[in-house]
């Protein structure tokens, strides 16, 4: 279920016109069923790995605020880290790396076999990084251990940023949901010029620059000898490809998200107006940068 789907569409007014229907406790699991079902729209058994991911992380965080020195806070830490980057990399990194030392030793002889051939989640960093930023803040003291596992549940999977991001902080969304979250033209109003705005990001310049780039790309050999222009303005073009792709997924993930009441963090900043390396990382996906 992709963002400009109507599929999406239809999702997101059935749980908007119920959630503004429910009273303040109902709606927490309301998001919190309706995110999971969007999460399992692409795979349900992947589900399964973002609720363990988010136990882990949960616990970890009960764990670090009942520790009385900072050693086994460390430990819980430690091994909250260690159990998600792991599932991270095995997932994400592992068939890359089979097939990075296989090519880098083949001529020796060498070769590991993928036999796990694993399918890539969807959303997987985001989340994990999100759980994971969890619990250093708790580490930390920056936020309160969250004793309602449902709420935290919600903070890991909600469905408006669960894919595409913005990566957020605990400090700025966990509170979010303990606030009454009434209907607002306002909100209405700003959440739908977002998503418009990712509209048209998305479908008029992204998947417009892709056809270009994937004609030019799809068919090197055509281009490599006489059409050196055109390999110059496909690479242009796919610089604005990516980034109006991955931009527009933040920004109708914060229109969403402002619909129902919440605030997420701006992702993106006129990237490509950057001054300096340094500057421009302060600009690309800035949830992830901080």
């Amino acid at each position: 279920m992709i963002f400009t789907s109507f599929k999406f569409l239809l999702f997101f007014v059935i749980v908007t016109f119920v959630y503004f229907l429910l009273n303040k406790k109902l709606k927490l699991y309301w998001l919190l069923i309706s995110s999971y079902y969007f999460y399992m729209s692409w795979n349900p058994k992947y589900a399964l790995l973002m609720l363990f991911s988010t136990i882990i992380t949960y616990l970890s965080g009960i764990f670090i605020s009942k520790s009385k020195n900072n050693k086994t806070k460390k430990l819980f830490v430690g091994l909250s880290f260690f159990i998600n980057i792991a599932i991270l990399f095995l997932f994400k990194y592992y068939s890359f790396a089979i097939n990075f030392f296989n090519s880098l030793f083949a001529n020796i002889g060498l070769n590991i076999p993928n036999t796990l051939n694993l399918l890539l989640p969807v959303g997987i960093s985001f989340y994990t990084f999100q759980a994971l930023s969890y619990t250093m803040d708790v580490y930390r003291n920056d936020v309160k251990v969250e004793k309602n596992f449902f709420t935290y549940a919600l903070f890991v999977s909600f469905f408006p940023q669960l894919v595409a991001g913005p990566i957020e902080k605990s400090k700025d969304l966990l509170k979010q949901f303990d606030e009454t979250h009434k209907f607002s033209w306002s909100n209405l109003n700003y959440g739908l010029i977002l998503i418009g705005i990712g509209f048209f990001y998305k479908l008029v310049i992204a998947d417009r620059a892709a056809i270009i780039v994937n004609a030019t790309y799809n068919n090197l050999s055509n281009f490599a000898t006489s059409g050196g222009i055109y390999l110059i303005f496909a690479t242009f073009l796919f610089a604005f490809q990516i980034y109006f792709d991955f931009s527009s997924y933040s920004i109708i993930a914060r229109g969403s998200a402002k619909i129902l009441g919440y605030d997420l963090t701006k992702n993106f900043n006129v990237p490509y107006m950057a001054t300096s390396i340094k500057d421009f990382w302060h600009r690309w996906h800035i949830s992830l940068s901080t």
